[in-house]
């Protein structure tokens, strides 16, 4: 008889993974597009959880559906020469380059920047991140069970403080929802969807997903259906809590532009929020939460990180790439959160839908016998109209023109592709090359090896 994990296993590895997924993004973002989307917020929220709840999950599961030990192995059915591009550039974009430096600074934004004047805010900046990456890096090289053991108070502690936040939110509301800004005044559900890649969790899912495995592994879980079905319980419990703080989130960011006006960021949404419920005494409550679970995700990236390229790189020591992740995480997270958000976003519409090609096809490959044909075709795809809409939306945000060479591509694009103004240009085309190229591996019976 298949053995099945009791309903407190599941539920203590889904809150387990919640906390893998619960960092810095998913405490801005929510709020930032409750104030911007005003009286569209169901729209948008919707869109959002779509990206920001769904895929996430549709990661876990096809994590635990292929069978593969690691994201590596998974993206080889392309090839191995992508595997490792693709997989070293989605750890540096959930670690140094982005995920990572933006702990910091959300740190900074809700815990430290409330009780900073304004003209001491770089200084202040500059010297907490310092302390925050520095203490990162000693934790990172010296583990300690303090790590998990602040991880496995902060969890709870965080869904706790943010559930009396949001219930004094639907309880007393800050003030009337307001009308949308012009970005979510129409296709405000587009609008969310976008906003739902800027969590990551989407990316990180295909690296979490592994570590769901294994501990599911290590409770005699073995068999393949078993693992699926396993990995499917905790991932809708880490999901479901997810879903239900954005929801409340975003509510909350909705209701405070009548009371504070527009914010810049998220942050001093949340910052904002609890002063005025629950004084000073939320305020610091607020901060010290966040910063110790702001450094923990960061510990957890940045080792991730430097595991993983120290497999790729033997001959360089963990040690050292932990230092240089660091040391980078402390320079970038100097620019602010909205440049980090600014510069990220088009490294996201480029990374996106190869990670959700590789996740479909990870379930459909059944079907096509697991050809190689199928999986590079569909990727191909993705692959030539993500780099234009990753450049395009690099352009936009620095306020430049595009490059010569790229307007009669863009121009192009955007006559042919259906949804490509709204950055889904690629779902269409794609699912088209599969299931051409699932129909002609069907036919001449292509194996895996075979492209």
């Amino acid at each position: 008889m298949q053995k099945k994990l009791s309903f407190s296993s599941n539920l203590v590895i889904g809150v387990m993974l919640f906390a893998l997924f619960f960092g810095a993004g998913n405490l801005i973002f929510p709020a930032q597009l409750g104030q911007d989307s005003g009286m569209n917020l169901l729209p948008a929220v919707i869109g959002f959880l779509i990206t920001g709840v769904g895929l996430p999950f549709l990661g876990i599961l096809a994590m635990g559906f292929s069978g593969s030990r690691n994201l590596q192995e998974l993206a080889s059915r392309i090839h191995p020469v992508y595997a490792v591009v693709f997989t070293s550039l989605l750890y540096l974009t959930i670690g140094p380059f982005f995920a990572a430096p933006r702990t910091g600074a959300v740190a900074f934004d809700i815990g430290i920047s409330p009780f900073i004047s304004e003209g001491s805010m770089k200084m202040a900046l500059v010297i907490f991140t310092f302390l925050f990456f520095a203490l990162t890096l000693w934790l990172c090289l010296n583990p300690s069970k303090i790590v998990d053991r602040v991880g496995k108070i902060l969890s709870p502690g965080i869904i706790i403080l943010l559930l009396a936040l949001l219930v004094m939110v639907v309880m007393k509301p800050m003030g009337a929802i307001q009308s949308p800004e012009e970005a979510y005044a129409s296709g405000a559900f587009v609008k969310g969807f976008m906003e739902g890649y800027n969590t990551m969790d989407a990316l990180a899912s295909l690296v979490f997903g592994i570590i769901v495995i294994n501990v599911i592994r290590s409770m005699g879980i073995t068999e393949r259906n078993g693992i699926l079905a396993a990995t499917a319980k905790t991932g809708a419990v880490a999901t479901a809590f997810l879903a239900l703080l954005y929801v409340g989130i975003a509510y909350l960011g909705a209701t405070s532009t009548e009371a504070f006006g527009l914010s810049e960021s998220g942050g001093q949404i949340l910052s904002q929020a609890s002063e005025y419920y629950f004084g000073t005494f939320g305020l610091i409550m607020l901060a010290v939460v966040i910063i110790l679970a702001c450094l923990t995700t960061s510990i957890g990236l940045i080792v991730a990180c430097g595991e993983y390229f120290h497999t790729i790189f033997p001959r360089i020591g963990y040690k050292t790439f932990v230092t240089i992740f660091t040391a980078f995480c402390f320079i970038i997270s100097n620019f602010g959160l909205s440049n980090i958000i600014t510069y990220s976003i088009p490294v996201l519409m480029f990374l996106y839908p190869l990670a959700v090609v590789l996740m479909l096809l990870t379930f459909l490959s059944p079907l096509f016998n697991h050809s190689r044909l199928v999986y590079v075709a569909a990727t191909a795809v993705a692959f030539l109209i993500g780099i234009i809409d990753g450049l395009k939306t690099l352009c936009s945000s620095l306020g430049m023109e595009y490059f010569g060479w790229m307007k009669p591509i863009v121009s192009f694009y955007e006559k042919v592709l259906p949804f490509y103004s709204d950055g889904l240009g690629w779902v269409l085309p794609v699912f088209g090359v599969i299931l051409i190229t699932g129909f002609i591996a069907r036919i001449l019976n292509y194996s895996t090896a075979e492209a």
